[in-house]
């Protein structure tokens, strides 16, 4: 794995253009423009790019709950993968967020998706139980992963 010299900062409307790119490259069912729209223009959501210059590489969506941050997508173009770009889309999150005692985080990703499973578990994540037929694309279960606030890395 060789590190990319990024900047992480908050995404804007007018990343949509580079989110869609991303977003097509990398899932088989990817999000609309309007589903991103709406998250970057909610005051409860945190969603972070991570930039290589000026070119977008990867991004996270996270959407804040009563109980939980909600890690809704998270992306990187395929040529930037393995390159510690997702897992520091995800700490930057967890620095973030890390005064909010009271709110863990979940997500839900792939059986399949062995990858991102471990970096997942890596950065704190446990297996809390399965989504049957989740995804619309092939209706393959999802794990449903979760990690409580107070973890330490």
């Amino acid at each position: 794995m060789t590190a990319v010299a990024i900047e992480i900062r908050v995404l804007e409307l007018t990343d949509l253009t580079a989110i869609e790119a991303i977003e097509q490259k990398a899932y088989p069912t990817p999000w609309s423009r309007s589903m991103f729209a709406s998250e970057l223009a909610k005051p409860t959501s945190i969603c972070l790019g991570a930039f290589e210059g000026q070119d977008l590489v990867g991004y996270v969506i996270n959407s804040r709950y009563v109980d939980a941050w909600h890690v809704m997508n998270v992306a990187v173009d395929p040529e930037h993968q393995r390159r510690g770009v997702a897992a520091a889309l995800l700490e930057r999150l967890f620095e973030l967020t890390r005064d909010d005692e009271r709110r863990g985080y979940t997500l839900e990703v792939r059986v399949s998706n062995e990858d991102a499973i471990r970096l997942y578990e890596r950065l704190g994540f446990e297996s809390r139980g399965i989504r049957r037929g989740y995804y619309t694309d092939n209706r393959e279960d999802a794990v449903i992963m979760w990690r409580d606030a107070r973890h330490s890395a």
